[in-house]
């Protein structure tokens, strides 16, 4: 089999004529028959790694996907691309899937999409038993993971497929898995043998990151989303009500909106999902129960009202946020009373005690990135394990918070950990430092200790930020797998040792965390003429007509990045507009033509 053939697929079906990052290496791996890790960020291309070699390989490539929306999605797009897909989910009449299977048992397809659950059923089994199976692609594979942030317990069921298909190689692909939950998933699926981790950076270059503590969140809320008019978006809400209410005051504001949450029919959300795929200028404002998996590329806008439950969820959902490369946004408000709300909600939980100590101590992570004082981009990958300069793409960057000097307290700090042994969590580090008298103190006499009582000119609060801080820019760091513990890292060693100066952020009730800019739009594209202006409006106005004919998502036809391409490039035939990025040989048929009428007049005039 001649390695050429991925990069003539990529062309010919999908109309790109590179592969990005590890893409080709991962594609080869799996087309050798190997087990495949893959950590790569949202849209990084993850779906083409399997995507293609299902083109490639002799058998049906079986896709386990988390959402029913997700598989839709896929489908749509993989079909208006000449490839043969098919999903079976519980929004699929059961007549509908008879006819499916027959399909499978009659080698028709390339690619089916399920869900873990429908995978695992007998019948299931029976059916996909009969027929040679290529590979195994395990989507959204944190889901398998208790350390991940979407644990799904039907994931963690498909620990079994290394054993009924020993012979059919897996692949897992995830956006969000810090190490603890990619240790988890290749030891869960079984792939340490035959197989190839690849992980790629986490970097989102085009989404400018925003923190802002505000009193009057709706108020900057409605400013925000005015002055990105025509844009499509996702606010998220902590709770139905919430939901409901920002609904309604944007709506009676004249904005596009649609409403998500548990609490409404299932008719009704699906209705409202379908409205924001097929519109150009949808806001969606929803709970958390909205958006995994969605791959609408021209989402200009991101918002959390609250703060999420952690950075795993942060990255996943800011990353909905410009799928497409273009520059995007993502805003977050936060409050001292969200940090409540969500301890609240996990200590109400009935999740084991071992959980919840995770989660606080994820939580804790998000918090010290609320909190910082240096580049957000910088700790949000650092937390990863990734890394990166100051993005000068962040609120910290361009906007320098209020800080003081930090030197002593965090000399205090690091010392406190050392002198207890790096064995207690952060709660009993400053009972130390401001001397609290408690018995658990004297059961150690650390009364005792010369750091003792030596912070009692901060707050607890004000040392809970500190302490934040310090594992933000890894001085300190939370030890999980040992309840919690504040462990000095090599830096922070390095940093008593060294004695430098550093400088964090004041601790206030009512400051503002970084700006919002709220009066810069987001400029897509220099579009410099008013003639690429017009054609480029022309071109979608084209597009969401065919797409409403059809009733697809009009990014299923073309992505806004392929129809600005068109105008930049003005082809003036069939030939030059198939080298325009994502204009594969299907696309070329069916909408060439139309295209390039609109693009011929308009060069004409």
């Amino acid at each position: 089999m001649t390695y050429s053939l991925p990069l003539q697929i990529l062309k010919n079906t999908f109309g790109y004529d590179h592969f990005r990052g590890y893409q080709e290496d991962i594609i080869k791996n799996v087309i050798d028959g190997k087990n495949t890790f893959v950590l790569m960020p949202t849209g990084g291309g993850k779906s083409l790694c399997y995507q293609i070699p299902a083109l490639i390989l002799d058998g049906l490539t079986i896709v386990i996907s988390p959402l029913v929306a997700l598989m839709q999605d896929q489908v749509l797009a993989l079909k208006q691309s000449g490839v043969k897909a098919e999903t079976i989910n519980s929004s699929v009449p059961s007549s509908d899937v008879l006819k499916i299977q027959d399909m499978v048992k009659n080698n028709q397809l390339d690619l089916l999409y399920v869900s873990p659950e429908r995978l695992l059923m007998d019948n299931f089994i029976e059916v996909i038993s009969s027929v040679k199976i290529a590979l195994f692609a395990i989507d959204e594979a944190h889901c398998i993971s208790q350390w991940g942030h979407d644990f799904r317990p039907g994931y963690a069921d498909l620990t079994t497929l290394a054993e009924k298909f020993s012979s059919v190689p897996r692949i897992a692909l995830t956006a969000t898995a810090d190490e603890p939950t990619r240790k988890d998933i290749i030891q869960a699926l079984h792939l340490e043998e035959n197989s190839k981790t690849f992980i790629s950076g986490f970097d989102r270059p085009n989404i400018s990151y925003t923190i802002s503590m505000q009193n009057n969140r709706e108020k900057y809320l409605l400013e925000f989303v005015k002055n990105h008019p025509n844009q499509s978006g996702i606010i998220y809400c902590l709770s139905r009500k919430k939901t409901d209410k920002i609904t309604q005051s944007l709506k009676e504001e004249g904005i596009n909106v649609f409403a998500y949450h548990a609490g409404m029919s299932a008719d009704q959300r699906n209705k409202n999902q379908q409205r924001f795929l097929q519109d150009e200028s949808a806001v969606m404002i929803a709970t958390i129960a909205f958006g995994m998996g969605i791959d609408k590329p021209d989402v200009r806008f991101v918002v959390h009202m609250d703060i999420p439950k952690n950075i795993e969820s942060y990255y996943q959902e800011t990353g909905r946020a410009g799928r497409d490369g273009l520059p995007s946004k993502a805003l977050m408000f936060y409050g001292l009373g969200d940090t409540s709300i969500q301890r609240g909600f996990i200590e109400s939980s009935e999740a084991p005690e071992n959980q919840k100590r995770i989660e606080r101590q994820k939580l804790n992570s998000l918090i010290g990135l609320c909190e910082a004082s240096s580049c957000r981009r910088k700790i949000l990958l650092k937390y990863f394990g990734d890394h990166c300069e100051p993005c000068n793409n962040c609120d910290t960057c361009l906007e320098k918070p209020e800080t003081f000097d930090g030197t002593m307290s965090a000399q205090k700090a690091i010392s406190c950990v050392y002198r207890t042994k790096q064995i207690f969590g952060v709660t009993y580090l400053i009972d130390v430092l401001i001397g609290a008298e408690n018995a658990r103190i004297k059961q150690f006499s650390h009364e005792k200790l010369s750091v003792f009582g030596v912070g009692n000119e901060s707050s607890k609060q004000e040392w809970q930020s500190i302490f934040r801080q310090l594992v933000a820019t890894n001085l300190l760091r939370v030890d999980m797998i040992n309840h919690g513990s504040i462990k000095i890292t090599d830096e922070g060693f390095k940093f008593l040792k060294e004695k430098r100066p550093i400088a964090l952020r004041k601790h206030e009730h009512t400051r503002k965390i970084g700006k919002t800019k709220i009066g810069n739009n987001t400029n897509l594209v220099n579009l410099e003429s008013h003639r690429e202006k017009f054609l480029f409006q022309l071109l979608k106005d084209k597009r969401l007509e065919i797409a409403k004919e059809q009733q697809l998502p009009p990014y299923v036809i073309f992505h806004d990045k392929t129809l600005l391409e068109m105008v930049k490039e003005n082809p003036q035939s069939l030939t030059a507009l198939s080298s325009v990025s994502g204009v594969g040989e299907m696309k070329i048929k069916r909408y060439g033509q139309i295209f390039l009428d609109i693009i011929q007049l308009k060069a004409a005039s």
